[in-house]
């Protein structure tokens, strides 16, 4: 019998707008999105959608990755994936 003890990850995305109550996240990529006073808001892609969407400010940042903002676009744009 093995006593090895198993690392138990978490399944949901790191996401400022993240809610225990009402879990809204969509997508595991981490997106960094860039307003003009230069703050960062990292998200997850459904939120990153959602505020693209609402604030034609932001802009995503050279952080993250072209494979997040493909998710970030699938999102907004009801793209399957």
């Amino acid at each position: 019998m093995s006593t090895a003890h198993r690392s138990r990850k978490f399944s949901r995305p790191w996401c400022e707008l993240y809610e225990e109550e009402q879990p809204t996240c969509a997508g595991r990529e981490p997106v960094v999105l860039v307003g003009t006073d230069d703050e960062e808001r990292h998200v997850c892609p459904g939120h990153a959608a959602a505020l693209w969407l609402t604030e034609p400010t932001l802009r995503f940042s050279a952080k993250t990755r072209p494979e997040a903002i493909a998710a970030v676009m699938r999102q907004a744009f009801g793209g399957a994936g």
